[in-house]
């Protein structure tokens, strides 16, 4: 029985889901029940009705599906597979944040901790921070941790000030403007798609800028057939095989090297033994639930 095979048996024996972020390994989406952004992950980790969820992400995503589901057991194949930018949140900062700063309510984006999403007014991800940011009836937002995020979403709310957190994705903050024009002269027929947590000056000169899913849907509805990809990898798998008539060019070094540490052997051991499990006190669950599902009732955005 090939490893895969195992995988798919276990799965079933446990009464698992498999939920795997876009930027997982080719192997990992092809066998997972819901392949999709923070967004589509947490809205299908809401909706789960297996015992078990597997969740192939790095920790931040595990811990709101635990957030979403505390009746059931969450499972993340290698704890080790940390967000670099989760890990540049802390609560004592954002705390001192709000104390300077009372009359501003808090976006924070998915990819903090569970302890930061509990002193969060509203949670948002890529494809809606522009919308979540607008939605509020304040003129003084803290966003955090992504400052390249936070600048994005300032080109469309003109009516608030931003207060910005500095913090960044390392994937696509190093993809720098000169990597996008190398990438453009080589395929000059093709639209360069960039995501909104990539650098100002690599966005002005971007086609589109869309989250994760929004490429998805950008790419399918789009008459061009060439595309350059500012993004981590391998989300490229999943538009390969959703658009086999559309050539696609990835970014050299556009790796996240966390999300490639879950592989098909910890998936097998972690549906073998039903852990390493997540685990979160009542306390910090029940306060960080009420941003994610203000995040999830108000939607997309891209």
């Amino acid at each position: 029985m090939s490893e895969r095979e195992r995988v798919m048996k276990l799965r079933e024996e446990k009464d698992a889901v498999i939920l795997a972020h876009n930027y997982q390994r080719p192997e990992i989406q092809d066998l997972a029940d819901f392949v999709g952004d923070s967004l589509g992950l947490s809205i299908q980790a809401s909706k789960v009705k297996a015992r078990v969820i597997v969740f192939c992400g790095v920790d931040f995503m595990a811990e709101s599906a635990k957030i979403l589901n505390p009746d059931r057991i969450v499972v993340h194949p290698e704890p080790k597979a940390k967000c670099p930018m989760a890990a540049m949140c802390d609560v004592e900062g954002l705390l001192d944040l709000r104390a300077k700063h009372p009359d501003a309510r808090v976006v924070g984006y998915v990819n903090t901790t569970a302890a930061c999403k509990a002193e969060m007014d509203v949670c948002c991800t890529s494809s809606n921070a522009v919308k979540v940011v607008q939605s509020l009836d304040t003129k003084k937002v803290i966003f955090v941790p992504d400052e390249n995020l936070g600048m994005y979403v300032q080109r469309f709310v003109k009516d608030k000030e931003m207060i910005l957190w500095p913090g960044f994705c390392p994937t696509h903050d190093a993809i720098g403007p000169e990597r996008i024009l190398k990438a453009k002269g080589e395929h000059p027929e093709a639209l360069v798609v960039v995501h909104p947590e990539c650098r100002p000056e690599v966005i002005d000169i971007a086609d589109a800028v869309k989250s994760t899913e929004g490429m998805v849907r950008f790419i399918r509805s789009s008459e061009r057939r060439e595309f350059i990809i500012g993004t981590e990898r391998e989300l490229i798998h999943r538009l390969k095989k959703e658009n086999p008539d559309k050539v696609f060019y990835s970014i050299p070094g556009a790796v996240c090297p966390t999300m490639k540490m879950i592989t098909l052997s910890s998936v097998t051991k972690a549906l073998e033994s039903l852990s390493p499990t997540v685990e979160i006190d009542e306390r910090t669950m029940a306060r960080a639930r009420a941003p994610l599902e203000r995040m999830m009732e108000i939607g997309r955005g891209d």
